[in-house]
């Protein structure tokens, strides 16, 4: 099938399930779209169960589609951009404590409290699983989704600096995760002690995160340049194309982290670009198409998200695994955001009941399934994967759809 055929069908199923959803389910879009494609993906298993052979065609299409690289390096990028565009820097900085401290220690402290405790439960259920890719499974699974937070955000109605919380952590926290997680799989894979000396921690911290930044700031500034430089919205709205999918992909070339610097960028146009840079018809335009690319891909997103069980090694054990590993990873984030309110709670105020809604906020997503399907393959990475599904469907479901009425209570 060629890759237009994989599109136009994908696009197809978001499309239909949009409609039911909006017409008859009423959920919020993303959360809809993920349980419609979710009961697609059960009812076809149960017509294979029952001999009904259309599982299997389905498998072949979904085999076609690499998600890891269809978020990694096609989908994401153009969803940070929309999400940073709309972040106010000011409010940022405001909480760049809070948000400093869980996108660093706590992503790191997360990381060995949900590998630890997975290590032990897998021995409880005699499943082979070692400490190391405990530890992989921990690092991918702890950093928030900003896809997934921001989506979320939108209907939530909380305070505002909360909100900013919440988000900035969720656009910032990647680097860290992925610093980790890279680590973590080298030595998994034999990479030998000096792959995780302090010298060479602090060598891809700053490859990744800290050469994100600067680039980011780069790019941003250039594209801010040319767009100060005209007055036409075509003209500037595909600059910031430009800068999203070019920028993006150099960022990858130079070995230096993508996410980071599209964030950072998308922070500088929508803010410094927004007030000195655009007419007014600008703005408009530029906001009104990036959120039609921030929905339009978020739908597509959850419905692979909610397809992707079609294809995965699913066993009952592994079943319990994740289910045990949902209270695990809300442990592991109440006490990092615990911690981290507590440690800077003298140096300023914090929201009433910030610790258990900053936990229950904060949600995980496609990112996390990404990064365990990048793994090389083995039992272990079907292991991984399956219960980092069951924990992203949990967090989507469950913590998504009452994280309003956590916030209202």
């Amino acid at each position: 099938m060629s890759i237009f055929s994989v599109i136009a069908v994908l696009i197809t199923i978001v499309a239909i399930a949009s409609y039911i959803n909006h017409r008859y389910i009423k959920l919020p879009t993303t959360v809809g779209l993920m349980v419609i494609a979710l009961g697609l993906s059960l009812g076809l298993i149960g017509l294979g169960a029952v001999g009904v052979g259309i599982e299997t065609p389905a498998q072949e299409f979904l085999g076609q589609i690499d998600f890891g690289e269809a978020l990694m390096k096609g989908m994401l990028s153009f969803l940070l951009f929309a999400g940073a565009l709309k972040i106010n820097i000011n409010d940022l900085a405001k909480q760049k404590l809070i948000i400093g401290t869980l996108a660093t220690g706590g992503v790191v402290a997360s990381t060995f409290i949900i590998g630890t405790a997975i290590y032990f439960a897998a021995s409880l259920l005699d499943l082979t699983l070692p400490y190391i890719y405990c530890l992989v499974f921990g690092a991918l699974i702890s950093p928030t989704d900003p896809v997934a937070v921001l989506s979320i955000l939108k209907s939530v109605e909380a305070p505002k600096t909360l909100k900013t919380k919440i988000a900035g952590e969720s656009l910032f926290n990647d680097g860290i995760g992925v610093v980790v997680f890279t680590l973590l799989v080298g030595t998994a894979v034999g990479g030998g002690a000096g792959s995780t000396s302090i010298g060479h921690i602090i060598a891809l911290f700053a490859e990744e995160a800290i050469g994100g930044v600067a680039f980011g700031l780069l790019i941003g500034w250039v594209a801010y340049r040319l767009i100060k430089n005209v007055d036409n919205y075509t003209v500037e709205v595909l600059i910031t194309l430009a800068l999203v999918t070019g920028g993006y992909a150099l960022a990858h070339s130079i070995h230096t982290s993508g996410p980071i610097a599209i964030v950072v960028a998308g922070l500088l146009i929508g803010n410094h670009g927004r007030a000195f840079g655009m007419s007014e018809s600008t703005r408009d335009h530029l906001d009104k198409f990036w959120e039609l690319i921030d929905e339009i891909l978020n739908a597509v997103l959850f419905v692979l998200i909610g397809l992707e069980i079609l294809i995965l090694a699913f066993t009952w054990n592994y079943l319990v695994l994740g289910l045990i590993a949902i209270p695990v990873v809300l442990g592991a984030r109440f006490a990092s955001v615990w911690s981290a309110i507590n440690l800077l709670k003298f140096r300023r105020e914090f929201s009433r009941n910030a610790t258990a809604i900053l936990t229950w906020g904060g949600l995980r997503g496609g990112i996390s399934i990404a990064m365990a399907l990048s793994l090389a393959p083995s039992a272990t990475k079907d292991m991984i994967v399956s219960i980092t599904y069951v924990v992203v469907v949990f967090s989507i479901l469950v913590q998504g759809l009452t994280i309003s009425k956590l916030v209202r209570k």
